[in-house]
């Protein structure tokens, strides 16, 4: 069983015009996009690479568009029973509007929210992320963050290491999962300052890290070895990375296999299922 817990899609009207802008993003960082963005695009990468079930990171960029974007993840779980969309909200909201949001992802079933503090240009630890992750904290949603470099904001990162620690330490029960491994390009600052918290991290764009810097496989590992392997999550960030290079990645590491199982899927269950 394979779960990727960190991938995107969009509605089949809105990919052509979101892939255009974020694949202009991305060419920044080289990366190359392996999906036309659709969910029929995701679902045809999984059967490529022997993913089970993924996890869809949504993410509202305004608060105009956040009821949209939690429309389009309710309908994806109720007619993609491979797919576990996540909602999202937007620090611009009302409270009401978030209490409301809230009820519409509970309701639906939807066990957790992404938030993108580099694409609102807000840090994760100022106060206008506050309601959100109180609401989140009270009704048991996990939250999952981009977490380090983002070429959408290459001089500022909006949830460095230090930061999301201090979000754990404000939310004592938040269910907090960090992309990226703790912080892309910040490995350092994971192994100083969140590994052996209770954070969870996805490992999404490890390979492509990979590629890039030679050093990134043993710090991974140490990353994986120094924290608790129970709280770490295959991610591939699709349609940024293939699958299949990911997983290469992970079972390069030479983890044991128990741990391996758990990061491919026990772990993503747990989480999924509301258990800590």
């Amino acid at each position: 069983m394979i779960i990727d817990f960190h991938t995107h899609a969009f509605p089949d009207t809105l990919a052509p015009r979101a892939m255009e802008t974020l694949t202009a993003n991305a060419a920044v960082c080289g990366y190359t996009a392996h999906t036309n963005g659709t969910v029929a695009g995701l679902l045809a990468s999984m059967d490529k690479a022997g993913v089970d079930r993924s996890v869809i990171c949504n993410i509202a960029t305004n608060a105009r568009q956040m009821r949209k974007v939690n429309d389009f993840a309710i309908e994806t779980a109720q007619t993609q029973p491979r797919l576990i969309p996540l909602g999202s909200l937007h620090p611009g909201a009302t409270r009401d509007e978030l209490e409301a949001e809230v009820t519409r992802i509970k309701a639906a079933g939807l066990p957790g929210v992404k938030i993108h503090p580099d694409y609102v240009g807000i840090e994760i630890d100022a106060p206008a992320f506050a309601p959100i992750l109180a609401l989140c904290e009270a009704e048991n949603l996990f939250v999952i963050t981009h977490a380090g470099y983002d070429p959408v904001a290459p001089d500022h990162v909006h949830a460095t290491p230090a930061m999301l620690k201090t979000v754990l330490d404000r939310y004592p029960r938040l269910r907090l999962v960090a992309a990226h491994t703790g912080g892309f390009d910040r490995e350092s600052e994971v192994l100083k300052t969140l590994v052996g918290t209770r954070i969870y991290l996805d490992t999404s764009l490890s390979a492509i890290r990979h590629g890039r810097s030679a050093e990134w496989g043993e710090a991974c590992a140490e990353i994986i070895r120094r924290h608790d392997p129970a709280r770490v999550l295959f991610a591939t960030d699709t349609p940024w990375s293939l699958p299949a290079e990911e997983l290469a990645f992970l079972e390069g590491l030479r983890l044991p296999a128990d741990t391996l199982d758990a990061i491919f899927h026990g772990n993503a269950e747990r989480l999924i299922a509301g258990q800590e």
